[in-house]
């Protein structure tokens, strides 16, 4: 029986932000540096970028990559911000850039799972595998 060859368009990860610094999450210019620099810290183009308040306090925001997404709705007043990345292909780190993000909003927890999508075995049939896992923070570094 010949090897099955895998092969994967893109990595998903969905992010629970808990502990974060309800100063950074609240500040749409703060956000909006965060997820550029994220873009930048995964290695990937930036196309457009949609960062605006969401009331009473939160804030969403969305980068638009040539490799798909970046985006986030917080709730300061929970500690709490909901994170998104999607990219496809093989030249970008997007778990590099989760962490980077989940510090930088200073969470002290995050709850992480990873879609591998676009899974193929050479049949054009696609399908996705996930794993998820949790990460403690601590001053704004993951401990390791």
């Amino acid at each position: 029986m010949a090897n099955k060859i895998h092969r994967s368009i893109g990595h998903h990860y969905i992010v629970e932000a808990s502990g974060c610094d309800p100063k950074i999450i609240s500040s749409v210019e703060k956000v909006q540096q965060v997820l550029v620099k994220t873009a930048e810290i995964a290695g990937a183009q930036v196309w457009s970028i949609s960062v605006n308040r969401f009331p009473p306090k939160g804030v969403s925001g969305v980068i638009v990559i040539s490799e798909s997404h970046i985006s986030t709705h917080t709730w300061p007043e929970y500690g709490y911000a909901a994170l998104d990345f999607y990219t496809c292909g093989s030249e970008v780190d997007p778990e590099k850039a989760v962490f980077y993000a989940v510090e930088a909003f200073g969470a002290s927890t995050s709850h992480i799972t990873e879609i591998t999508r676009g899974i193929e075995d050479g049949d054009k049939i696609f399908y996705h595998s996930l794993i998820t896992w949790e990460e403690d923070f601590e001053n704004g570094k993951r401990k390791k």
